[in-house]
């Protein structure tokens, strides 16, 4: 065990992609509690693509890192001490603890996790924030109904994947959109989705209208800019566009691109709206549950891509925005 905590701070908010100047990295003795609160060896970090916007000094629905504050993340780790009532040594536990090695907690925000069954990445994933999103933002704000077609882009994503398969569960024809040949025979072959794009080799407006010859009634969106217009150019009647996130957008250093054919949506009385899945929290046991009945079941697959060591935190957090990861963005704190 290591005798240190690691931490990356926030040095300077980034304007643009984050580089190693946006980070203070720093070493220190593990952290000591008091009564009430309880001490967690941090094993898995989640690199999700919110963490950008949480570095921006704007009105968001979360408050922003603040200077020299350890960076905002979703974690999942062992209590090695504890001086709460509600959590003993050796429970498993997740939340937003950091990007550092040992985080002092008073329970807030904690919950316990079951190591034995299923490992425990998949807590920062498919049975963490990625899932709650994906199963959410279809479920309750995409509201699929069988025999429409869903189309997801960062299909091979986290969020993605999840929608993606869930739609099929839900009796959708699905299609996702994805970067690369890899990951689009991994979305059909391995994932079950009747059709995949890919973005980098395609012309994505003429690939939707091969794929989706019944035009779109559900778009569940992970990364906005022109795969959104195009998107909208195949809209039907009454279309729901789920707003999750807009990848695409994150690091620009000009204005956001917005859809410019919105009226797309008037012409198709279809809705566009964004959610957050913090918004739903109450309801999260109903979706793990749910979500671990179609994992055991086999009707969703799993795939976590892990990187190990705390200190490649600056650079496999931008393997996000650059299209590296394939699945799920863990980091690994030990190497």
């Amino acid at each position: 065990m290591t005798t240190v905590n690691k931490q990356w701070r926030l040095k300077t908010r980034p304007i643009g992609e984050p580089s190693a100047e946006t980070w203070d990295y720093t070493e220190s003795e593990i952290p000591s509690i008091t009564d009430g609160e309880l001490l967690i060896k941090i094993e898995y970090i989640s690199m999700d693509p919110a963490m950008r916007g949480w570095l921006n000094d704007a009105k968001s629905y979360i408050a922003p890192v603040q200077i020299g504050e350890v960076m905002r993340a979703g974690t999942v780790g062992k209590v090695i001490e504890s001086k709460h009532e509600k959590f003993v040594v050796g429970d498993y536990v997740a939340g937003h603890n950091g990007v550092q090695s040992y985080a002092v907690s008073d329970g807030t925000g904690l919950h316990k996790v079951d190591s034995k069954l299923a490992p425990l990445s998949y807590y920062l994933g498919v049975l963490g924030m990625p899932g709650m999103t994906g199963y959410f933002g279809l479920l309750k704000t995409g509201l699929p109904k069988a025999g429409e077609t869903v189309v997801v882009s960062g299909a091979a994503g986290a969020v993605g994947g999840v929608v993606g398969q869930i739609a099929k569960i839900k009796g959708c024809r699905v299609v996702g959109i994805a970067g690369g040949a890899e990951k689009c025979k991994f979305l059909v072959d391995e994932l079950g989705f009747d059709a995949a794009i890919d973005y980098k080799n395609e012309n994505v407006k003429k690939a939707l209208k091969e794929a989706c010859p019944k035009g779109v009634d559900v778009y569940f969106d992970n990364v906005g800019g022109d795969i959104l217009n195009d998107v909208l150019t195949q809209i039907n009647l009454h279309a729901r566009i789920v707003i999750c996130g807009a990848i695409s957008q994150y690091n620009t250093t000009t204005e956001v691109k917005g859809p410019s054919n919105y009226l797309s949506l008037l012409v198709n009385r279809a809705r566009m709206e964004g959610i957050v899945v913090f918004d739903n929290i109450k309801e999260y046991p109903t979706a793990m549950k749910d979500i671990a009945g179609w994992i055991q079941s086999g009707d969703i697959k799993v795939k976590d891509h892990i990187v190990e060591g705390i200190e490649t935190f600056p650079d496999t957090l931008m393997m996000l925005f650059k299209g590296e990861n394939f699945g799920k963005l863990v980091l690994k704190v030990e190497g």
